[in-house]
This record gives structure tokens, C-alpha cells and sequence, in this order.
């Protein structure tokens, strides 16, 4: 699984992420701003699942369906899911960002995506695009994605600098991106920038809809 988080493995294989139960409950309270009432969401690099138990118990209106490229991410997401035994909870698909012959035809309400652009290649965030502007309904469908983010107007904070350094020192490709730049690529898939949301440690959420 492709985290710098702290994991802890379960007895019954499921991992546990600090980062993810602390962020949970604020990313969660945007998601119910901005999703729709009842509908499908496709989450892009689940993690652990835990993200995947919390949204889908709290919204159960919405068909989850979470994906991680790691076997052992899915076999996390798989005993999360039969702890919840939740009904509008999904298999894990293995979704790999960079290869669309992984990729699910859709189409979804909207695509979720924590924590996956700066701890991959561009290239994931450019088939991430791709992925969203092949399968959003449109138009409204909508792309959400959470994360630290470069921004032109707004200094670095210092915790984030030296997380960009610490990314760069472990993979020359990861690091923090732009968001101009993510919003130019977004733009090229029909997927126009709605929102930025400020959230704790240095975080954003983007928000993108299909025009």
C-alpha cells in the first residue's frame, strides 16, 4: 500500500490509519455539502478503507464503491467492509490510476480521491483526470479531491515544505503539485473548478464538476 502514514495491521487483516481517522469527520462534513442525496461515488486509492466505512455508513444513500491498485490495501478495504456489513458498500475494485484497462465504465455521480496525487508519478493524476472526464455524469458530475497542494498565492507552510522534501527524497516523482496545474489538466478533461476548501493541517479539498 502506497502511504507514509503510520499503518497498523489488525489481527483480522485490516489496516489502521491515524491521519485517516483524524481527517475523517471534517472531509466528511464537505461531502455532505456538496454530494448528491442518493447516487454512485467511485473512490480512487482507498487506503486503508476506513475512509470508504465512514463515508458510506454516514451517507447511506450513496453506492460507495472504493478501488486501490494494492492487493493489500483491498484485503484492508475487504475486512473493513465485512466489520460494517454496510449495504451500499461495494467490493474494492483494482483501480490503477495509470492504466485504464483497470478502469470501471461508470458512469458515477462522483469521484473522491485522498492523499494519492503527491505520493504518485503526474502521470496518476493526469489518468485520474482522464478516469473523472470518461466517467462523471454529466454535466454535475463531481471530482473531490483532498490533499496538500502548491498554490501560487499562498506561502508554503513549513510543514509542508519539508513533507514536499521528504517525498521528493523517497521518489523524485512524488511531491506536492500545483493547483493551477491540476486545475489546467482538469480543464482539459471538461471539469471545471467550483471550490477550495481550506481544511486543518494544511490541507485542501478541491472540488471539480463536469461541464
Amino acid at each position: 500500500m502506497n502511504s507514509l502514514d503510520s499503518i497498523a495491521a489488525l489481527p483480522d487483516g485490516a489496516l489502521t490509519s491515524p491521519a485517516a481517522r483524524r481527517n475523517a469527520q471534517a472531509i466528511l462534513r464537505v461531502l455532505r455539502a456538496h454530494l448528491p442525496a442518493a447516487g454512485s461515488v467511485l473512490e480512487v486509492a482507498s487506503g486503508s478503507g476506513e475512509h470508504a466505512v465512514a463515508f458510506s455508513s454516514a451517507l447511506p444513500a450513496l453506492r460507495w464503491t472504493p478501488s486501490d491498485p494494492s492487493a493489500q490495501a483491498r484485503d484492508s478495504i475487504a475486512a473493513w467492509s465485512r466489520t460494517a456489513s454496510l449495504p451500499n458498500l461495494q467490493p474494492p475494485l483494482a483501480l490503477d490510476a495509470q492504466d485504464p484497462t483497470t478502469w470501471p465504465t461508470g458512469p458515477f455521480d462522483a469521484l473522491y480521491c485522498a492523499n494519492m496525487t503527491h505520493i504518485s508519478p503526474w502521470s496518476a493524476t493526469e489518468g485520474l483526470m482522464d478516469l473523472a472526464g470518461r466517467t462523471l455524469r454529466r454535466p454535475g458530475g463531481l471530482l473531490v479531491l483532498y490533499g496538500p497542494y502548491r498554490e501560487a498565492e499562498v506561502a508554503l507552510a513549513p510543514s509542508n515544505a519539508a513533507f514536499d522534501d521528504s517525498l521528493k527524497s523517497r521518489n523524485p516523482d512524488w511531491g506536492l503539485r500545483d493547483r493551477d496545474a491540476v486545475q489546467t489538466l482538469a480543464r482539459a478533461h471538461g471539469l471545471v473548478a467550483t471550490l477550495r476548501v481550506r481544511m486543518p493541517a494544511e490541507n485542501l479539498m478541491l472540488l471539480f464538476r463536469a461541464a
